[in-house]
């Protein structure tokens, strides 16, 4: 969850708007309970069919058992035999059934012979049997229909129907199901055994269920169920338009506080709490809003500086230039400081656009460089600019891929640097080495020192330490393109230094490319 708050005390107003709502069936809440509803449709148009057939299998499944059951318990008594032996799984409980059946009407003993004891047979048979629910046992005798159990039968089934004709034809044992249409009993499933006395068929055995009744109890469970899960569907999408609306505050708090932001107020952001997706997002757009801030606060501050040291040599150069005589001499010498005055900005700018540029990814040539050529050749380079006691400390004993030039004048800026704040009496060290993955440059100066509280601050643009006893001839952005270089490496600066003991600047670089780091 992310909640949003101002970090100062001022209200502001965007000074632009933000896109226009486009309705309500376009607003996201509205697309997510679409898509719950698409969804839970197909999971219905889906389900409901298939729960039927499933249902409808079940059935058929249950009446078909029945049947098989009646049917055995009718073989094992018309043939005077188990047909299964023991070895089907139902034939404990069959021989069970059929042992009361015995006992309870001694017609069921002993197999007919005749047409008179099959008669006897199917009355001892039907009468000691009560059938389930729309099933009927029917016996037939030479073709026509003989008794039923129970008695009462539906139209279909009745004495003289086309389906009792079919029934009384059979000669072999028969399992299938009649469609009849246009009745209201649909169809009917059966199991149809011929009775065979001294070789000829005698009779047959049916047993018959209309299958309008179970079907009759599916559609209306898959009545119940869809009434129920349209009730449960209407539930869970109210549920799910509130649950979508608290899930979707985040981001609306959020579209408000980008709404809030002006280029003269960035303090907006957005406190985080919980975990996910949306706190994620909260602390991407928190730190967004950050490099902005700092993007926009080191741009005014650039802006300011800038200005201020642009407009010292302009002032410089319009006061001389309005002051300037006919005299040779004076036009000479008000010429020369108009020069110098114009070189220091030439400088000046040169340094805006170097630091411009390195936050470019053209901003370095790489190539393969030798770290103890290098630092021979800086060393006698440096030598050149004043009377220092110059000092050579190590080399490494290495190669680096690196832009030359870049590293050059990175070096060369903090030997500048240490030349401005030393006298000739002091020493100015250069040394290069390698450690582990890394190898570092360094300028180590015997000077007035840096303290602590500024050795953070100087690398900023037009920083200069607040306790140097002299004026640096530059605009502050030396040390500032030192760092530029450096990071542009993938490396860094560091400075140990203490007041009136010197100083002690590091570049430390990978020995791998920037662009080969991983």
């Amino acid at each position: 969850m992310i909640n949003g708050e101002n970090t100062s005390n001022s209200q502001a107003t965007a000074t632009t708007d933000p896109k226009p709502n486009k309705g309500f069936f376009w607003a996201a809440r509205t697309r997510i309970l679409f898509w719950y509803v698409l969804i839970l449709g197909i999971v219905f148009v889906v389900f409901i069919p298939a729960f039927r057939q499933v249902l409808y299998a079940r059935v058929n499944s249950r009446v078909q058992r029945e049947n098989n059951a009646k049917m055995r318990i009718f073989e094992d008594l018309i043939t005077g035999q188990p047909l299964f032996f023991g070895e089907h799984p139902d034939s404990s409980d069959d021989n069970k059934v059929i042992n009361e059946l015995k006992e309870s009407d001694n017609r069921l003993i002993q197999p007919p012979t005749s047409k008179k004891e099959l008669k006897d047979f199917f009355d001892g048979f039907l009468g000691t049997q009560i059938p389930e629910d729309d099933t009927y046992l029917i016996a037939l005798i030479e073709g026509k229909f003989y008794k039923s159990s129970p008695r009462a039968r539906p139209k279909e089934l009745s004495r003289d129907s086309e389906i009792m004709r079919y029934f009384g034809t059979l000669t072999q044992a028969k399992e299938g199901e009649k469609i009849i249409p246009g009745s209201a009993v649909e169809s009917i499933v059966y199991l149809a055994q011929p009775v065979k006395i001294k070789g000829e068929v005698m009779g047959v055995f049916v047993i018959a269920h209309p299958t309008f009744g179970e079907r009759g109890e599916v559609v209306e469970a898959v009545a119940v169920i869809v009434q129920v899960g349209a009730a449960v569907v209407i539930l869970a999408l109210i549920l799910a338009w509130f649950a979508s609306g608290k899930i979707l505050a985040p981001l609306r708090l959020l579209n408000e506080t980008a709404c809030n932001i002006t280029a003269s107020d960035l303090n907006q952001r957005i406190v985080v709490s919980g975990q996910g997706e949306l706190a994620e997002l909260a602390v991407t757009f928190n730190a967004m809003m950050d490099r902005l801030q700092n993007a926009f606060i080191s741009q005014r501050n650039f802006i300011n500086d800038a200005g201020h040291e642009l407009r010292t040599p302009i002032t410089i150069i319009r006061g001389h230039l309005e002051l300037m005589g006919n005299h040779p001499e004076e036009i000479e010498e008000t010429l020369a400081l108009v020069m110098d005055e114009l070189e220091r900005m030439n400088r000046f700018v040169n340094d805006m656009i170097l630091l411009a540029k390195a936050e470019h990814p053209d901003f370095l040539h790489l190539e393969t460089v030798d770290v103890c050529a290098l630092t021979e050749e800086l060393y006698a380079k440096i030598q050149a600019l004043g009377d220092r006691n110059w000092r050579l400390q190590a080399t490494a004993k290495c190669k680096i891929v690196a832009d030359r030039q870049r590293l050059t004048q990175a070096v060369m800026n903090l030997v500048q640097n240490a030349t401005q704040h030393t006298t000739d009496t002091d020493s100015i060290t250069l040394g290069s080495a390698i450690h582990q993955d890394k190898v570092s440059f360094w300028v180590h100066d015997t000077g007035e020192g840096i303290a602590e509280a500024e050795q953070q601050r100087i690398f900023q643009r037009f920083a200069r330490s607040a306790n140097s006893r002299r004026r640096s001839e530059g605009a502050g952005l030396g040390l500032s393109i030192v760092q530029a270089i450096a990071l542009a490496h993938g490396g860094h600066v560091t400075v140990k230094s203490k007041q009136g003991a010197g100083a002690k600047f590091t570049i430390i670089l990978p020995l791998e490319p920037p662009q080969e780091r991983k």
